[in-house]
């Protein structure tokens, strides 16, 4: 394999407890049911432009509540991730180790561009990835291909040298859609028996395994 692409939720970070926290006080500051912990990290691998609605499937949004509501969504995002945002164990020895296989390493996230970049800048593992493709970037989000296809029509990727690398049936979904291999982890949102019905290429528990595939 040469081309990586990875999710960054729950795949390269850590930021599950962040994004609780934030979608649980918006929720509150907007008077909507307060989705559980179980709910939001379900949800985690979808851009907030979809996961909010599924979380208030009752409530009819007018276009500026709806808004106002991810705004305040990112205000508390943004203020709790410099301290609860973290990189899982061996992911920056993993992602030295790639490059300096001289292998490609892209992020296309459901979270927007500039959260996205602000994430990676501040885990000072930016300057690993060729490209980042966030939720802002595409016509139609995860599970739609477009964030993957947007990367390979860009660099003139072969598909079978690419995997789309992630912790949620979404990115699996979405690498399929896109025609590139697969590749399922463990350690974050969904667990290996959701994952495994997507029938991923590869499944794993460490990140150090991404090394032998």
């Amino acid at each position: 394999m040469q081309e990586y692409i990875f999710d960054f939720d729950g795949t390269l970070a850590d930021s599950g407890k962040t994004g609780i926290l934030a979608t649980q006080e918006a929720f509150k500051d907007f008077s909507l049911p307060i989705p559980t912990s179980e709910t939001v990290n379900y949800y985690m691998g979808i851009p907030i432009e979809v996961s909010f609605k599924k979380m208030a499937p009752h409530h009819s949004f007018s276009q500026q509540e709806f808004e106002d509501l991810m705004e305040c969504f990112r205000m508390y995002y943004k203020k709790n991730e410099l301290t609860n945002v973290t990189l899982f164990h061996g992911i920056l020895t993993t992602l030295e180790t790639l490059v300096q296989q001289s292998k490609s390493l892209y992020v296309v996230s459901s979270k927007n561009s500039i959260a996205l970049l602000r994430n990676l800048e501040n885990l000072k593992i930016a300057n690993y990835f060729t490209d980042i493709v966030g939720s802002d970037q595409v016509h139609h989000f995860k599970p739609a291909p477009d964030g993957v296809l947007s990367l390979i029509k860009k660099y003139r990727l072969d598909p079978n040298d690419c995997i789309m690398i992630g912790d949620a049936i979404f990115d699996l979904q979405m690498g399929k859609a896109a025609g590139v291999h697969t590749c399922g982890v463990t350690w974050g949102a969904h667990d290996a028996q959701n994952l495994m019905k997507e029938k991923p290429d590869f499944l794993l528990n460490t990140a150090e395994e991404l090394l032998s595939i």
